[in-house]
């Protein structure tokens, strides 16, 4: 079971949860636990399943959540226009049934909650502010500690409804690659340049993670660690092969249009994703998705290190550990 529409009563109840989940989002993942087991059971099980082993194609998508009237898309980076909305309710609940709940302290200084939409002067930057084509990348390439899931809940389409949030499965497009073309990207001869989410502040060149390989884990059951954008080889021949990877993930991409209420969960080690390029008009009606990060464990000695109970300390006290 890869997606899930809920009914009329079970979006109202999913509602009611997520009003009571919002007032506890800076509470250890404990304290909603409960609330966890009172969301509708149709909705929870193959949740519930994903996160415990996600499907090859790498994702979920949850349709029929309620969004209700919202204000209009935010003009700039940053303005948190629904720090008190129910949808961090919302979000914290699936985040929690497939892991938990979790910021970088790095990156817009660790919020729990990410608004996707355009930001005027920003059209061209590769992150949740532009609206140019944003192709294939694992969600915090750099980081020792990626999401384990990403969540994204569409509250507005863009104008024309074609935005699409891109998907594309390690699982499908190792096939179509050679065995030498493969063996290459399971060295670890390649480096991630931090994304700029986690640069935005900071000056001079960006740092860089590595060196990793970008495909790991067993034949049947591959992971990706692959940035489009920030991922290089140390040779030719690790060239050669990122560029064969790229072919084969657009050959086997799956464009998703999310319609308000839509809700996919990414597993981040199985699935890549990007988004197409659009236009948007600047006039508050513009596309607006919210994201979510969710993580399966995090290590006690980064637990003991956290500032916030579910945010994760900065790269630079961490840079070298894992």
């Amino acid at each position: 079971m890869t997606s899930y529409h809920l009914t009329e009563s079970e979006a109202i109840k999913t509602r009611e949860l997520s009003v009571l989940a919002a007032r506890l989002s800076n509470s250890l993942p404990i304290v909603i636990s409960g609330l966890l087991l009172d969301l509708p059971e149709e909705m929870r099980k193959p949740l519930l399943n994903f996160g415990a082993d996600s499907s090859a194609g790498g994702h979920f998508l949850l349709r029929g959540l309620m969004v209700d009237d919202l204000p209009e898309t935010p003009a700039a980076h940053g303005m948190a226009s629904l720090d008190d909305h129910f949808t961090n309710g919302t979000l914290m609940l699936v985040a929690d049934l497939v892991g938990s709940l979790v910021g970088y302290q790095d990156e817009k200084s660790g919020a729990l909650f990410h608004d996707v939409h355009p930001v005027r002067g920003e059209e061209h930057r590769i992150e949740n502010s532009g609206s140019v084509a944003f192709d294939f990348h694992t969600e915090n390439v750099h980081h020792p500690l990626r999401p384990d899931f990403l969540g994204l809940l569409c509250l507005r389409q863009d104008h024309e409804a074609i935005a699409a949030t891109r998907l594309s499965s390690v699982r499908d497009a190792l096939p179509l690659l050679t065995e030498d073309q493969v063996a290459d990207l399971r060295k670890p001869q390649f480096h991630s340049l931090y994304p700029t989410s986690f640069t935005r502040h900071t000056e001079g060149p960006r740092p860089s993670a590595g060196p990793h390989p970008v495909i790991f884990g067993s034949a049947d059951k591959p992971f990706i660690r692959f940035n489009s954008h920030n991922t290089q080889a140390a040779d030719a021949g690790g060239e050669r092969a990122l560029r064969a990877l790229g072919e084969a993930l657009e050959h086997v991409c799956r464009d998703l249009i999310l319609a308000p209420g839509d809700l996919v969960v990414l597993d981040n080690h199985v699935v890549v994703h990007g988004r197409s390029a659009f236009q948007p008009r600047y006039d508050g009606s513009d596309r607006w998705l919210r994201r979510f990060y969710s993580l399966r464990s995090t290590p006690l000695w980064a637990q003991r290190m956290m500032r916030h109970p579910r945010v994760l300390p900065a790269m630079a006290d961490i840079r070298g550990v894992v």
